[in-house]
């Protein structure tokens, strides 16, 4: 049973910054994608950032590059989303997302995600 689970989350002010985790398990990470998507209140579900498990190659929306960086823990079966220099634009419940093999350029789709974590706060405020 594929499962993905969301931690990391929490409160922080502008500037700061927090590193997110996603636990995966019930599957075999290497042949899927692994994507952060956020949703702010009132706001479409957005990508925000992906990983080819099956070639390391990672993908970021532009409103976050150059300052959050996806990266993979094969023995924890993890992958992070460390996001730095936040702004409040950041807050968002944020999620984690897995799909067979590799969506390209449509990577930052919602409905083509198969698999979606519970999702965890992220609150960038003073």
């Amino acid at each position: 049973q594929v499962q993905l689970v969301e931690s990391g989350g929490g409160l922080v002010q502008p500037g700061g910054s927090l590193r997110l985790s996603c636990a995966a398990s019930g599957f075999i990470l290497d042949y899927y994608t692994i994507a952060w998507f956020r949703q702010a209140p009132g706001k479409e579900r957005e990508g925000v950032s992906c990983i080819n498990m099956s070639d390391d190659n990672t993908y970021y929306a532009d409103s976050v590059k150059g300052r959050f960086t996806i990266s993979r823990d094969n023995a924890k079966a993890t992958v992070y989303l460390q996001m730095n220099s936040l702004n409040p634009e950041d807050t968002a419940v944020y999620y984690c997302a897995t799909v067979w093999g590799f969506p390209g350029s449509d990577w930052g789709e919602r409905g083509l995600y198969e698999y979606w974590g519970p999702g965890t706060q992220v609150t960038v405020s003073s």
